[in-house]
């Protein structure tokens, strides 16, 4: 049974085609914004100059960056090679991918594992592949300011909007039989795609006015952010957002996000010493716009990255505080398969996107076998993973903090979806492992049959079930296949194979 949130669609951008099978995307191709939403931001009645230091100024062979960037650069080129050095999240493989080599062209003084994460701050020597120094080659958004990670603890998206008493806390929109507010949508889709909503909140400011001001007009627009899609309203514009920034930053995570595609058609190569932060906003802002447009809005005097700072301070100095956050010597926990010992269950969904696309391929479906009727709320129950604590548990949506701390945005979490309404296991409640959390049914989105789907994020980040963090669950290891829910349980001699269907060769029997 897979998983398909509400809206299915295709999404097509710039050429290249991805396949749908996350939640709540529109089908458009984002235009160029009529010249309403092509505003220069005034931000000089925001902007607190107490809390800006004089932006660093980084030259580029084609644009100098009067931005707030990092100082330091992980790479210099030096005559007939490069020398990097290694940040959170680097592994050998997409290494390999960014500065288009081999693995065997990248050389360090220790071994260097290509199944691992390696470990930060590792001076590795790469062979010169690419032409020259790549423009844009200075990192300007930190990793943790754009997932749903440590820094976001403590801040409410929804007093701020409220103290900002703009246009969007008189917003309403219907959403799965619901009526919500402006900012409770802005907190649905942060914590949904684990986006950090400060992020949201500044780029529909940004893009709208609607957070700090009320702009004539806003109440018949349906298109706030001005993607334009056929799915209108504020959750689908930030849906859109959000699944755009997940391309970016994940694709540089794992190496398949190497260029930048403006909109209209150009191109430009990513700089390897950039980070999944910078290349997260650089992607979103490049579907918006040109080359020239795009330098403008993130490098110019009205830059988005200037505008945002003066919103919520200094994002790096946050990020200090906090980052690195994945490091070399990060373990899963131990977990066991979400359903009880003994019960009968298929594999009906191999590998594919954890949330919205863009997220990496570390979501499973599983079914219980019980010759219950299509799509009702099963009898069986999903079981904790892992002992923790109940954090979110709405929308047919469970989320099990392993440390404790209530905090979704820290540690190890497990996120269960299509958790029926009844017995759902309530926010706040402390869980031990194997401890059920409820029925698995088709709650929550469009759904093929009734099954839960389960998947993993770390301080944030949403994991992929292969290396370097491979999935294990009561020993089973995860093994994704060449496309989107196909793929493989192993353990000793033992394959089970994933089928839609639930057909033979998908059953898996718990034994431990």
């Amino acid at each position: 049974m897979q998983l398909h949130p509400p809206r299915i669609g295709f999404w097509i951008l710039l050429g290249l085609i991805f396949v749908l099978t996350g939640c709540h995307f529109p089908q458009a191709l984002p235009q160029e914004l009529p010249h309403s939403k092509q505003r220069q931001t005034d931000i000089a009645g925001i902007l607190n100059p107490a809390q800006l230091e004089t932006p660093q100024v980084t030259a580029t062979p084609t644009v100098d960056l009067p931005i707030p960037a990092r100082e330091i650069t992980p790479i210099h080129s030096m005559e007939g090679e490069y020398i990097y050095v290694t940040q959170q999240g680097d592994t050998l493989p997409t290494l390999a991918k960014r500065f288009d080599v081999s693995m065997a062209e990248i050389r360090a003084e220790v071994d260097l594992d290509s199944t691992k994460l390696l470990p930060i701050g590792l001076p590795l020597q790469i062979q010169h592949s690419l032409d020259a120094i790549l423009p844009y080659h200075s990192p300007i958004f930190p990793d943790s300011e754009v997932i749903y990670g440590p820094t976001v603890q403590g801040f409410d998206v929804e007093a701020y909007a409220e103290s900002a008493g703009g246009f969007l806390t008189s917003y309403q929109e219907e959403l799965r039989g619901e009526i919500l507010s402006g900012p409770e949508i802005v907190r649905l889709v942060a914590l949904e795609s684990s986006i950090n909503p400060r992020l949201l909140a500044a780029f529909l400011e940004y893009r709208s006015g609607w957070v700090l001001g009320h702009p004539p007009g806003a109440v018949k627009d349906p298109f706030p952010i001005g993607f334009g899609a056929n799915d209108r309203g504020l959750y689908n514009e930030l849906m859109i957002t959000a699944k755009l920034l997940a391309q970016g930053f994940y694709g540089w995570r794992d190496g398949s996000q190497t260029d930048l595609n403006f909109f209209g058609g150009s191109r430009a190569r990513l700089s390897p010493g950039l980070n999944a932060g910078s290349t997260a906003i650089m992607h979103l802002f490049a579907t918006l716009h040109d080359q020239e447009a795009w330098e403008d809005k993130l490098f110019g005097a009205n830059s988005f990255l200037l505008f945002y700072q003066g919103l919520f301070g200094d994002p790096w100095s946050r990020a200090v505080e906090v980052e690195p956050y994945l490091l070399s010597t990060i373990e899963q926990p131990v977990l066991t398969l979400p359903f009880s010992i003994g019960e009968r269950w298929s594999l009906t969904g191999g590998p594919h996107i954890t949330w919205q696309t863009g997220t990496p391929w570390g979501a499973l479906d599983f079914a219980p076998i019980t010759g219950e009727p299509h799509c009702v709320v099963s009898k069986s129950w999903v079981t904790a993973s892992a002992p923790g604590l109940i954090v979110r548990s709405e929308r047919n949506v469970v989320a099990i903090d392993l440390d404790g701390d209530g905090d979704e945005g820290t540690g190890w979490v497990l996120i269960y979806m299509h958790i029926a309404d009844d017995q759902r296991i309530a926010v706040g409640t402390g869980v031990g492992q194997d401890e059920p959390i409820g029925h698995p049914s088709c709650e929550g989105g469009t759904s093929s049959g009734t099954h839960v789907h389960f998947a993993r994020k770390f301080n944030g980040e949403w994991m992929g079930v292969g290396d370097p963090l491979p999935l294990f669950l009561s020993g089973w290891r995860v093994y994704a296949g060449e496309s989107l829910y196909v793929g493989t349980l192993q353990k000793g001699e033992q394959i089970v194979t994933s089928r839609p269907d639930g057909s033979s060769g998908s059953t898996i029997i718990r034994d431990k």
